[in-house]
């Protein structure tokens, strides 16, 4: 069954308006972003996301939900997620119940070929994630993350759902969407994916944002830090995602630094500021001494260029 994508909406009607909608509810994206993220609407593909952890894979499915005014319908992966967590599941107790009440009140062949078709019907099925999405009346975002962490096999589960959009229920026969999901896929590519799962996606990858772009994100999400401040803290980020850390420092860690740095009224990063706030943005005990001894000597040798001119007043 064709369906046709949402395109026709003047606020998804180009890539330029798409990063002008994502902007507007706090997801900063780049060109490559608003890009793909207009195809995926116009060609009506679901996209794959992959990147690094913490570089905003999440927050775009978010951000398009919001921008959309769509309802967000999220699957966790996680090793082991099987049919029954992701697509559906039959209410076996309320089966049950319906059978021993059916074979309560009449015990003939008849009676219980009625009961088992009666059972497997929509009252007794529990929707799950994916057949959420695909049931809905009305268009959702369809957010499937950290797809890397399932196997293969769910993988192929998936195939039919990311082709036609539609679930095949052996008891009910095919559920086809009546509406156009939008689908994000994330993987922190911690595992090669199957081609065919590729097959039927468009691709995005997303990396740590250049200096003058995570500013401005930090800036847009506290506005009230100084710039000079917001400025040394993405210098400062760069640098501990520079070295051999096991979890570098997300853009969500950076905005959490500077709403911690403006609460404490910092108007500058020393060394001794970093150390004191550095477990927001350092989460491994063996982290900890290898950033304060590398970033440390490094804030000590440029004092210069730390110092703002106090946080702004709240406009």
């Amino acid at each position: 069954m064709a369906i046709s994508p949402a395109s026709d909406t003047p606020e998804l009607s180009s890539p330029e308006a798409v990063g002008a909608g994502l902007h507007s509810v706090g997801y900063l994206p780049d060109e490559t972003t608003a890009l793909v993220s207009y195809l995926a609407v116009q060609l009506g593909k679901p996209v794959l996301v992959e990147g690094p952890a913490g570089v905003g894979k999440t927050e775009l499915a978010k951000a398009l939900a919001r921008f959309t005014g769509r309802e967000l319908i999220r699957l966790q992966c996680y090793e082991g997620v099987d049919e029954a967590k992701a697509l559906y599941e039959w209410n076996y107790k309320k089966q049950l119940l319906r059978i021993q009440s059916g074979a309560a009140a009449d015990a003939d062949s008849a009676s219980w070929d009625a009961v088992q078709d009666n059972i497997f019907s929509e009252e007794f099925l529990l929707t799950r994630p994916l057949l959420q999405a695909i049931a809905s009346e009305e268009p959702v975002v369809l957010l499937i993350d950290e797809i890397d962490k399932t196997d293969h096999e769910f993988e192929a589960l998936l195939l039919e759902i990311l082709s036609d959009f539609q679930v095949s229920i052996p008891e009910l026969g095919v559920v086809e969407a009546t509406t156009h999901p939008i689908v994000l896929l994330t993987s922190n590519d911690s595992r090669e994916l199957t081609e065919a799962l590729k097959r039927r996606c468009l691709y995005l990858w997303l990396d740590y944002p250049e200096n003058a772009r995570e500013i401005e994100i930090v800036r847009m999400h506290v506005p009230d830090l100084d710039e000079k401040v917001a400025a040394r803290l993405v210098e400062v980020i760069r640098m501990v995602r520079e070295l051999d850390v096991k979890k570098p420092p997300s853009i969500s860690e950076s905005i959490d630094w500077a709403r911690t740095l403006l609460l404490l009224g910092a108007d500058r990063i020393d060394r001794k500021t970093f150390e004191d706030t550095m477990s927001i943005i350092v989460k491994h005990r063996t982290d900890m001494d290898l950033v304060a001894e590398r970033v440390g000597v490094k804030l000590d040798k440029s004092p210069a260029s730390i110092t703002g001119s106090g946080p702004r007043p709240a406009v």
